[in-house]
């Protein structure tokens, strides 16, 4: 078993990229007396259109570096890792690494609200092609609201548009077309719409300037904040063991410069970034 310091340090926030700072972000309004480690996989995004044994091989890799950072609190902000990889780690890996850390997802907070926001029970999920195939969403809501359709639609696009910040021009705007056109041909009782993909927010509003009124857009971030909070209320040895000095750190597995310049895009903050190699 690896010998983690189990002195407090911040919580760690993971994502393959940098969609993952929509959710610090609405995480750090919510509780920012909080520390946070971020780090982004950016040498090896996309996770969407990995297999299931690479995302949880990368992810398993940043889950350790974090561990080894102190973090006793892990939270994977990125889809394609909690639909991929969540269960696998906190069910066989966290009892060989260390009992007592925890690793959170995305996914479930979302899913946890998804019944008291749809009245017809006909929902849809924009998400990456391995979201979208892992087919997490509609499984995990079919375990608490049996009665819910879910309707997926992959969005391959939107990441791309997104990280070369191009997601306000005009071409974004075919694509937001597209994708909202074929998921409600799937189903015209659709009245609730996942944004299943931490970048997504970025386009939210290009999303709803197209949709009917009667069809609401849901956001992960406020939910994964406010499912955070109820978390360290209810496990206050956890939050004994998280710092709270009001400070992000930042890391990448690809160039600090380039992260900075990439992160401008999500944050309205300038940040410092460093670079660490991944065992």
């Amino acid at each position: 078993m690896p010998h983690y310091t189990q002195t407090p340090a911040p919580i760690g926030i993971f994502d393959s990229g940098y969609g993952g700072l929509t959710i610090l972000n609405d995480i750090q309004k919510l509780l920012p007396r909080y520390d946070y480690i971020y780090l982004g996989d950016n040498a090896r995004t996309p996770y969407g259109s990995r297999s299931f044994d690479v995302v949880y091989e990368y992810t398993l890799q940043c889950v350790k570096q974090l561990f080894e950072q102190g973090c006793h609190l892990v939270i994977l902000a990125c889809n394609t890792a909690s639909a991929k990889a969540l269960r696998t780690i906190q069910q066989n890996d966290l009892a060989q690494l260390d009992p007592h850390r925890r690793v959170l997802g995305v996914i479930r907070p979302t899913v946890e609200e998804i019944g008291n926001i749809t009245h017809t029970r006909h929902v849809g999920l924009l998400g990456t092609v391995g979201t979208i195939q892992s087919e997490s969403y509609p499984l995990e809501i079919k375990k608490l609201y049996p009665d819910i359709r879910v309707v997926g639609e992959a969005c391959p696009m939107f990441v791309p548009l997104i990280e070369n910040n191009e997601h306000n021009d005009a071409g974004a705007d075919f694509f937001v077309q597209k994708y909202i056109s074929e998921l409600l041909a799937k189903d015209n009782k659709i009245d609730t719409i996942i944004l299943g993909c931490t970048h997504y927010p970025l386009l939210q509003q290009k999303i709803k300037a197209i949709l009917p009124d009667k069809i609401q857009v849901v956001s992960q971030g406020r939910y994964v904040a406010a499912s955070l909070a109820t978390y360290l209320l209810r496990h206050p040895e956890i939050d004994a063991k998280c710092t709270k000095g009001g400070k992000v750190s930042y890391y990448t597995t690809e160039s600090p410069e380039k992260f900075i310049s990439s992160a401008s895009i999500f944050l309205n903050i300038t940040i410092d970034a460093q670079r660490v190699a991944l065992d």
